[in-house]
C-alpha cells in the first residue's frame, strides 16, 4: 500500500470517524479481490498489510507434490527444500505468492473499494449518531442547492432542508450558518439522511426551551403552539406556581430573551399567550387585543362562535384570517367570528345622546367635556340644569366648582335668546 492510500486512511479516520480497524478490514476485503484478479485462483489466498510501512504481501495455501499440476493449488518439493528442509511431499504449507507489480495494482482497486466502503460506513454511522437526536438544534453552513432543497454542512455530515422546511420569506446563500429542528433520521434507500426543519412549530418550542430556564426545568410548561412560518406564531404557556408569571418569564427582563428568538426567525411575531383551562378564557387571551362581546361552545362539534361588534371583527380576525386560523390550531377547536350588529333603539339612543351634548356644548363658556358630563348626569338641555339645585350640580364629580359659572353661562344664553325672540317678534309686527 502506498503513501497516498495511507494518507487516505488517516484522513477518513481523522475527519469522518470512522475506525482505523474498520478501514483496515475493508482495505484487507479489497486487496483480497485485487490479489484473485491479479494472481488467479490461488489456493487459500491471504493478504498481509503493514498497516505503517503499507507494505503488501499476498501469501497462498500449497499443497507440495512431486511434480506441480497446478500452480494455483501446488509447489514442487525441490523448490520447497530450499527454505524448508523438512518438508514432505502432501504437506500444506503458506507460501508468499507476491506478484512484482502487486503493490500498484492493489493500491488502485484498494481505493476504489475504500471509498465504497467508507461511504456506507458513514452512512451507518450517521444513523447511530442521529436516530436518538431528534428535536435537537443544529448548526451548519448552506453548502449548496438541490433544486429547491438546501444542503447544509455539519461537519463531519450532511444533512438536507427540504423545501417544505424552509420558512417562505428566508433567502439563503452559499456560506450562510443557519440553526435549524432534527425533525426526523430516515433510512433510504440512498442510505439515512438527516431531516432538517425551520418551518416546524416544535423548532420555535425548541428555541423557547434554550432561551427560556423556566422552560427548562419545567417551572413554565409550553401547552401549544400554531405557527404560519415567516409571518406569526402563537405559544400558550401556563405555570402551576402562582408565584411565577409564565408570560413575563418568556419574555425576560426588557423583552430580551423573546427578543432573541424573534431575531433568530427573522423577526417572525410571536404572541405569547396564558393558557387556561377554562376554554372561553383561553380564546378571549388568544384573541387579544380584540374585544369579544359573547362566545358559544358546541362541545359535540368541538366548534367555537364568537360574536364582536363590527369595528372589532377585522381586528379579531386578523389580516388575512390569521389571527383565527392561529388561535384554531392553537386552541383545537373550530372557530367562527361574527359581527353583531348594533339594534336601531342602540343607534336612536346614541343620537339623543348627542344631540344632547351638542345642545348644551352649544352654550358659550360650556366645553363639550362638560357637555359630556352633565349629559350623562341626566341633564338633556340647558333648560334642564337651570331646574336643577346648585348643591345637585356640585355634586357631579367633575363639575363642582364649574356650578355656578355654568348656571351663569346658561342663563344669559337662555336670556339672551329670549330677548333676540321677543325682537324679532316686534319687527315682524311692524
Amino acid at each position: 500500500m502506498n503513501a497516498e492510500l495511507l494518507a487516505m486512511l488517516d484522513f477518513w479516520e481523522r475527519e469522518k470517524g470512522v475506525r482505523r480497524e474498520a478501514l483496515l478490514n475493508a482495505v484487507h476485503d479489497a486487496l483480497l479481490a485485487a490479489a484473485k484478479k491479479a494472481i488467479g485462483p490461488a489456493r487459500a489466498l491471504r493478504c498481509e498489510i503493514d498497516s505503517k510501512s503499507g507494505e503488501i504481501k499476498a501469501f497462498a495455501k500449497l499443497i507440495v507434490v512431486e511434480r506441480v499440476k497446478s500452480i494455483h493449488d501446488e509447489i514442487s518439493l525441490s523448490e520447497v527444500l530450499k527454505k524448508n528442509p523438512q518438508a514432505k511431499i502432501g504437506d500444506e504449507i503458506e507460501v508468499e505468492v507476491t506478484p512484482a507489480n502487486f503493490g500498484r495494482i492493489a493500491s488502485q482497486y484498494a481505493k476504489q473499494f475504500l471509498i465504497q466502503h467508507i461511504r456506507k460506513a458513514e452512512k451507518e454511522l450517521i444513523f447511530s449518531e442521529f436516530k436518538d437526536r431528534a428535536g435537537d438544534i443544529v448548526s451548519g453552513i448552506v453548502r449548496r442547492f438541490d433544486r429547491s432543497d438546501v444542503a447544509i454542512d455539519l461537519g463531519r455530515y450532511e444533512a438536507i432542508l427540504p423545501a417544505k422546511e424552509r420558512v417562505p420569506t428566508e433567502e439563503y446563500q452559499i456560506g450562510d450558518r443557519l440553526r435549524c429542528y432534527v425533525k426526523a433520521v430516515e433510512n433510504t434507500p440512498r442510505g439515512p439522511e438527516i431531516i432538517l426543519s425551520r418551518a416546524d412549530p416544535q423548532f420555535v418550542v425548541k428555541l423557547f426551551k434554550l432561551e427560556v430556564s423556566e422552560i427548562s426545568d419545567n417551572t413554565v410548561e409550553i401547552k401549544a403552539v400554531a405557527r404560519e412560518p415567516g409571518y406569526r406564531t402563537k405559544i400558550a404557556v401556563y405555570s402551576k406556581d402562582p408565584k411565577v408569571d409564565p408570560v413575563g418569564a418568556c419574555v425576560g427582563l426588557r423583552g430580551q430573551r423573546v427578543k432573541n428568538i424573534v431575531r433568530e426567525l427573522n423577526n417572525e411575531k410571536i404572541d405569547i399567550i396564558p393558557w387556561h383551562p377554562d376554554i372561553r378564557v383561553f380564546i378571549a387571551n388568544a384573541l387579544a387585543p380584540s374585544k369579544l362581546k359573547s362566545i358559544e361552545i358546541n362541545e359535540k362539534d368541538h366548534r367555537v362562535t364568537i360574536y364582536t361588534s363590527p369595528d372589532q371583527l377585522s381586528l379579531a380576525i386578523g389580516k388575512h384570517g390569521q389571527n383565527a386560523r392561529l388561535t384554531s390550531k392553537l386552541t383545537g377547536w373550530h372557530i367562527e367570528i361574527e359581527a353583531l350588529e348594533e339594534s336601531k333603539e342602540s343607534t336612536g339612543f346614541q343620537e339623543k345622546i348627542q344631540k344632547a351634548v351638542d345642545s348644551i356644548a352649544s352654550v358659550p363658556g360650556i366645553s363639550r367635556e362638560i357637555a359630556d358630563v352633565l349629559v350623562h348626569a341626566g341633564f338633556l338641555s340647558p333648560e334642564s340644569i337651570l331646574e336643577a339645585d346648585l348643591e345637585d350640580l356640585k355634586s357631579i364629580p367633575g363639575i363642582a366648582d364649574k356650578a355656578e359659572n355654568i348656571l351663569i353661562a346658561i342663563k344669559t344664553e337662555l336670556s339672551k335668546k329670549q330677548a333676540e325672540s321677543v325682537s324679532s317678534v316686534k319687527n315682524d309686527t311692524k
